[in-house]
C-alpha cells in the first residue's frame, strides 16, 4: 500500500540548475528522483514547498512523494542518504497524511540573505554577496523595510516566470537587517514569495543602504504594482531557504 512521505533536505545550490526538474537534468529534483527510482525500481515524482533558482541554497527544503515502502522511515532515510553528491543531504523522513502537500499546505517560509562588506573568504564566498568597498547603512535599511511589511501586492518586486498565473498578494511578517562584523544578514518570513521576490527586495534594500533609494521610493515602487521597475536583483548565491512551516 502506498504511503505519503514528508522529507526535509538541505543543499548547496551552486552547481545545480535550480530545484525544478528540467529536460537536460542537473537540478536538485532530478538528483533526488533519480535516487528514488533506484530505491523503488520505479519513477517517483516529488513535490516541493517551492522552487529555488539556480545557485540558491536550502537549509530545510520540504518535499513529499507517495510510494509503497514496507519498512520504517529510518530505513528509508538511510537509503536516501546514499548515492547523493556532497551538496545534497536528506535530513529527515516521516509519514504524512494523504491530505498533506509540501507546496499547498505551507503556512509560511523564511529566507535568509547573506552579504559581506568587503570580499568574503574563499570558504564562504559561494554563500555571500561580497560588496567590495561599499558600506551599508543598516539603520536606514531597517526603517525602509517597514514599508514592505504586511499584506501587499508584490508584483513590482517580482520577475516574469512565463505564462503561469500566481496570486501576487503576499503577507510579509518579518523583514529585518542585522550586522555582525562584516557579515550582514537580511531575514524575511512571509506567507509565500513570488519569482525572484526575495532577491529583488534585497537588491532594493541594498540600494537604500547605499543612499540610492529611500523608504518613499520603496513605497512608490510597491504601489505601482508593475513589473519592470528599476530594482536590481541580488545574486542568487547569497540566498538560502531557511525554514518552512505547515
Amino acid at each position: 500500500m502506498k504511503r505519503r512521505f514528508k522529507c526535509v533536505c538541505a543543499y548547496d545550490g551552486t552547481d545545480f540548475k535550480g530545484w525544478q526538474s528540467q529536460a537536460g537534468g542537473g537540478t536538485v529534483q532530478d538528483f533526488i528522483e533519480s535516487r528514488l527510482e533506484q530505491i523503488f525500481k520505479e519513477k517517483i515524482r516529488i513535490h516541493a514547498s517551492g522552487r529555488t533558482d539556480s545557485g540558491v541554497h536550502a537549509s530545510a527544503q520540504v518535499f513529499h512523494f507517495d510510494a509503497d515502502w514496507p519498512h520504517g522511515c529510518d530505513r528509508l532515510l538511510a537509503a536516501l542518504r546514499c548515492g547523493f553528491p556532497d551538496s545534497i543531504q536528506i535530513q529527515k523522513v516521516s509519514f504524512a497524511k494523504n491530505s498533506f502537500h509540501a507546496r499547498y499546505s505551507v503556512k509560511r517560509k523564511r529566507y535568509i540573505y547573506r552579504l559581506y562588506e568587503g570580499f568574503a573568504p574563499p570558504k564562504t564566498t559561494r554563500y555571500r554577496w561580497s560588496l567590495g568597498n561599499r558600506r551599508l547603512d543598516i539603520s536606514v535599511m531597517n526603517k525602509a523595510a517597514q514599508a514592505l511589511l504586511g499584506e501587499h501586492d508584490f508584483t513590482s518586486f517580482s520577475a516574469n516566470r512565463g505564462c503561469e498565473k500566481e496570486d501576487t498578494v503576499k503577507n510579509l511578517m518579518e523583514l529585518k537587517v542585522s550586522r555582525r562584523g562584516k557579515e550582514i544578514k537580511i531575514s524575511t518570513t512571509g506567507s509565500g514569495y513570488l519569482y525572484k521576490m526575495v532577491r529583488m527586495i534585497v537588491g532594493a534594500l541594498v540600494d537604500v543602504g547605499l543612499g540610492k533609494l529611500t523608504k518613499k521610493d520603496l513605497e512608490r515602487i510597491l504601489e505601482a504594482k508593475k513589473r519592470g521597475q528599476k530594482i536590481q536583483s541580488a545574486p542568487a548565491r547569497g540566498l538560502t531557504l531557511e525554514k518552512v512551516w505547515y
